[in-house]
């Protein structure tokens, strides 16, 4: 079985769902947990911050069933029909696990989305705020990201270091509205460098609003445990 972290302590997975949470609450993951454990969000965002640690805990489990699949397929065992009962039986579980994955999401979405509504406002001073959507993908993107052309599909994504992926057409759109660019001095089939321009910076530090919803801010806290190679 897939490793149990305690409650308040579990170590966050990285899900595409962060940088939604991040844009809708214009604060990092790690310091809502934080917030969260010190009492201090409203309800909305307590309830927002409990069920983003169920889908962590969902992609951590996800993880261990994916990764303990391709141990079996490594050829690190005989292949045998002991071996194909325990390949069976871990292809089960990670179907399993990511149905679990696919549930813990909507519930996030399903609370994340009233607070991205109330996210949609006019800045000060009367510019139009970034779309939540548009504000992720500037975040994701400003972490790394790669614009690639898969060889057999043809298939166009940008690929983040968080993990999203960014349709071929939301990057077209971001370049048409000269926030992002890409280095085509390199193969599109290697991978395309994409940056935030000048604008698309600036677009970004104005949209991170500061939070509403606790008390002064406070230093961040220190990496949870298990991070290792986290993105931040």
């Amino acid at each position: 079985m897939p490793p149990d972290p305690a409650p308040g302590t579990a170590r966050r997975a990285i899900s595409p769902l962060d940088h939604r949470v991040e844009a809708a609450t214009g604060q990092d993951v790690d310091v809502l947990w934080a917030r969260r454990d010190r009492g201090a969000l409203d309800e909305g965002h307590a309830r927002l911050v409990d069920l983003h640690r169920e889908l962590a805990k969902a992609e951590i489990s996800v993880t261990f069933y994916r990764t303990l699949l391709h141990r079996l397929s490594s050829g690190e065992f005989p292949v045998d029909s002991a071996l194909f009962a325990r390949i069976h039986r871990t292809v089960d579980q990670l179907e399993e696990a990511a149905e679990e994955r696919d549930d813990a999401a909507a519930c996030v979405i399903a609370v994340l989305e009233p607070i991205e509504a109330a996210a949609r406002s006019t800045q000060p001073g009367g510019r139009e705020a970034l779309s939540v959507a548009d504000q992720a993908a500037l975040l994701a993107i400003a972490g790394g990201a790669k614009f690639h052309e898969h060889l057999v599909t043809g298939r166009r994504s940008v690929a983040t270091a968080s993990g999203t992926r960014i349709p071929y057409a939301h990057l077209q759109r971001l370049e048409s509205a000269g926030l992002v660019f890409r280095d085509a001095s390199h193969p599109v089939h290697a991978g395309q460098p994409v940056a935030l321009t000048d604008a698309g910076r600036a677009a970004l530090a104005g949209s991170r609003r500061p939070s509403t919803t606790a008390g002064p801010a406070r230093a961040r806290p220190g990496a949870w445990p298990g991070t290792a190679g986290h993105r931040r």
